[in-house]
């Protein structure tokens, strides 16, 4: 959904051949309607839109949705980013962008959203750690009795920690793994630091004092090393 229309028909040309559906929206208000008639599997948004701005799409969408969101951002511009996946966005790409270069997020973000348990997860897929269950297969995540809304891409990145608890991972590992980067984009970090941030809100009882997801020194991340893991549910 972008205000440019011939990058919208650009996109729209290219996504179509290759396989995928596509809707398009020429202002924010088009795009959220749009959307409530149209249930897309993900949302391309550029934050420079009319009558209101990608960053104000985001964040309604995130009130009811966990859809996977990729945002369209200013060359140069960390703000931008950063502002966009703080408010929910699940990876971006700087304008001017290739077709290709979108085509490849778009398909690495599905990708990682539909993917099966990580190695290290229980049969069951069910582990219970301190007041957190969190279920693999259905990916799901309860504190006490109350479930918890993760994005796909949140879901993704607490699976991987989890797969190997008390084990350190780099942020490069994290961007390869969970958003499936090439080592060139590797230096845009603030991506896992501002998911890890995302996850600790919702998941920490104090976020700013960390038990569950821990800052590894000069590395990355890990999860606190879990001592028993449930093979089953019960």
């Amino acid at each position: 959904m972008d205000d440019e229309a011939s990058i919208r028909r650009i996109l729209e040309t290219r996504l179509s051949m290759i396989g995928y559906d596509v809707v398009t929206a020429a202002d924010g208000e088009e795009a959220l309607v749009t959307f409530g008639k149209t249930d897309p599997d993900l949302v391309v948004l550029d934050v420079m839109m009319p009558k209101l701005d990608g960053y104000g799409v985001c964040q309604e969408l995130r009130k009811d949705s966990d859809i996977p969101i990729i945002m369209l951002t200013a060359l140069g511009d960390v703000a931008d980013r950063i502002t966009g996946l703080e408010l929910g966005a699940d990876d971006y790409v700087v304008k001017p962008f290739s077709p290709k270069e979108l085509e490849a997020r778009i398909r690495s973000v599905l990708r990682r959203v539909e993917k099966d348990s990580s190695p290290g997860i229980p049969s069951s897929g069910v582990i219970h750690v301190s007041s957190l269950k969190i279920d693999t297969n259905r990916r799901q995540v309860y504190k006490g009795d109350e479930r918890i809304r993760l994005t796909g891409m949140e879901f993704s990145l607490l699976e991987l920690l989890v797969s190997r608890s008390g084990e350190p991972f780099s942020r490069s590992e994290i961007l390869q793994e969970v958003w499936g980067y090439t080592p060139e984009r590797h230096v845009d970090t603030r991506v896992v630091d501002v998911h890890i941030s995302r996850l600790r809100a919702k998941l920490e009882d104090d976020p700013s004092n960390p038990e569950l997801i821990l800052t590894a020194r000069g590395t990355g991340y890990m999860f606190q090393r879990i001592l028993d893991v449930p093979g089953t549910d019960g």
